[in-house]
């Protein structure tokens, strides 16, 4: 009977039941998660890049680098710690711990595992969970952004105040484009709840295929492969991370909003880059890829899903994930910032729109007949293509020639370089060529020295 209970989904009646030494064990758990997954996660990235760049990465300081990570956390500690004169003291020290804490409180409603026996309290493996769950998952990514923006302006400096802004667009941008790929998370799970959504991909879905039921996979991020890519598309945006690094784009705002950090205070943004790169991949496996639950191979074996294994799935998740992350920046340039805006708003919102549509279409009609269900799904596609197939295009304009840009320049304007890289004699003076007697004249008879 244990065996069955363990292997048991949480559901929401089972938090707010542990004593408080147990909860305080979960909450110091999750918050030494985040930051062992962090200093892991820095060595993983530069072992990683190093071997995509054939090159060894760290591996002086530990078996094979493990002690750079904190060697390097320690160099900062011991740093000197410069504060600008023209800086906002109070603010300039809460906004590093703003990013942190919005990257740590964001792991409290993730589910690590099942309905486990912890000195005989049988609890779920995960801090707490509400009805509305993924909404505390976005409000501490919003909040996030609070802390880049206001670290640009208390620096009082030019070009972290840009930086900040810069970062405070592109966040909240592809925060409109995340939230709704959760959309359709919710109208296929019924709930806002972690744990339910990872309760509701343990069940096979079953596809009628010509009278025959047939099992598909569970997890959303095959039934819902748009919103899948967008989420994790706008996951990258949302961290910061390659090729969407803007905010801290060295080649035009000189690392961006913490250009005037330095000592622990840089450290915690650095941490909070990491720990929001883990949490948002712990979010991914959540509500894509069936949280904690074993992948197929796997569920074969009867007791997979059951007692503490499952922190092992999910944990492998997290870390396939992060290679991913790792992945993208070992692997693409950096793009320009109006190419990363309009990729946002004019290619993954509208996709995004579409596909919302188009999923609350088919369940609109899934109590429908064979037929008919044929019949609607048909129109609508061919409605789709039509629509794809005869929107309007913009068309190009004609460049103009190189004369037809001179001709248009208007009166006044600065002088233009010549064309044909002749450079034509100055019209403000005049040449007088003339004619020079030789230097090496030989002296006269009559000459002296002076």
């Amino acid at each position: 009977m244990n065996a069955v209970y363990l292997a048991q989904d949480p559901t929401l009646a089972d938090f707010g039941k542990d004593p408080w030494w147990l909860v305080l064990i979960k909450v110091l758990f999750a918050f030494v998660f985040g930051l062992l997954a962090t200093l892991l996660g820095v060595w993983f990235e530069r072992r990683v890049v190093g071997y995509m760049q054939v090159r060894p990465g760290p591996n002086q300081a530990g078996p094979f680098g493990l002690l750079q990570t904190l060697a390097d956390g320690l160099k900062m500690a011991f740093k000197e710690d410069i504060l600008p004169k023209a800086a906002d003291k109070v603010v300039y020290f809460f906004a590093p711990v703003i990013s942190v804490v919005c990257a740590v409180t964001a792991l409290s409603v993730i589910p690590f595992g099942p309905m486990v026996s912890i000195f005989g309290h049988r609890t779920p493996l995960q801090v707490t969970d509400v009805p509305v769950a993924v909404l505390v998952l976005l409000a501490c990514s919003s909040l996030a952004v609070y802390g880049i923006v206001l670290g640009g302006w208390a620096s009082g400096s030019t070009y972290p105040l840009l930086g900040g802004l810069r970062s405070s667009a592109q966040m909240i941008s592809y925060e409109v484009a995340m939230g709704l790929s959760i959309v359709a998370v919710f109208m296929t799970a019924g709930t806002m709840s972690t744990s339910g959504i990872v309760a509701a991909q343990g069940d096979a879905t079953r596809l009628t295929i010509a009278g025959v039921e047939v099992p598909a996979p569970g997890w959303y991020a095959i039934l819902l492969l748009p919103s899948f890519i967008i989420f994790f598309i706008a996951t990258v945006g949302e961290t910061n991370r390659a090729p969407f690094d803007l905010p801290e784009a060295e080649s035009e705002l000189v690392a961006g909003f913490m250009t005037e950090y330095s000592s622990l205070k840089f450290a915690l943004f650095m941490l909070s880059e990491y720990v929001a790169m883990v949490t948002m991949s712990a979010v991914t496996t959540t509500l894509f890829l069936g949280g904690w639950r074993a992948p197929w191979p796997i569920t074969l074996w009867e007791g997979a899903n059951s007692g503490w294994w499952p922190m092992l799935w999910f944990f492998g998740k997290v870390l396939a994930l992060v290679f991913v992350f790792v992945w993208l920046r070992g692997t693409l340039p950096r793009l320009r910032y109006d190419q990363f805006m309009r990729f946002g708003w004019k290619v993954l919102l509208p996709i995004n729109l579409v596909w919302i549509l188009v999923l609350a279409g088919l369940r609109s009609i899934e109590g429908w007949q064979t037929r008919d269900r044929l019949l609607a799904t048909g129109l609508g596609a061919g409605v789709l293509l039509l629509v794809t197939l005869l929107w309007p295009s913009r068309k190009k304009e004609p460049q103009p020639t190189l004369q037809e840009q001179v001709n248009s320049r208007p009166h006044g304007s600065f002088p233009l370089p010549p064309m044909d890289l002749q450079v034509p004699p100055s019209p403000r003076t005049k040449r007088v060529v003339a004619e020079r007697e030789p230097a090496n004249v030989a002296a006269g008879s009559d000459s002296r020295e002076v």
